[in-house]
């Protein structure tokens, strides 16, 4: 399953990524605006998820929009799911050690495209396309 090298390696593979650290947590952005981190649980999300402790490194994720993330929780949640902390917002959490690698490919891509400039987007993935 992922690790944080296999985050830091598909993140600063994408055009403009840079890597940051805040509060001891690792988070990677392009032109200021984050699009994935590590999200250690606080104790109310502990307490929302009804679990004493966190159980493996949590990623955060943006996603396009409120619907994505809860299709992806439908999709499967024993890998995504949220917390009432981020009721209205546009990200998803995700137990990174029960996601595949291609999967997290996908999804750090995809966090990525939500957040950048749509030139660079546009940009990147008609090079990809090429």
């Amino acid at each position: 399953m992922a690790t944080w090298d296999d985050v830091r390696e598909l993140a600063l593979a994408l055009p403009e990524a840079t890597e940051h650290v805040s509060r001891g947590s690792a988070q990677w952005k392009v032109r200021a605006k984050g699009f994935v981190w590590e999200r250690p649980l606080r104790r109310a999300d502990l307490d929302s998820l009804g679990i004493v402790e966190q159980r493996g490194p949590v990623l955060g994720a943006k996603t396009e929009d409120e619907a994505v993330k809860l299709a992806l929780i439908a999709e499967d949640p024993s890998v995504f799911f949220t917390t009432p902390h981020f009721d209205g917002y546009a990200a998803v959490l995700v137990h990174l050690d029960r996601i595949s690698r291609r999967r997290l490919s996908e999804l750090v891509a995809e966090a990525w495209a939500a957040v950048a400039p749509a030139r660079l987007v546009r940009e990147h993935f008609h090079h990809e396309s090429d």
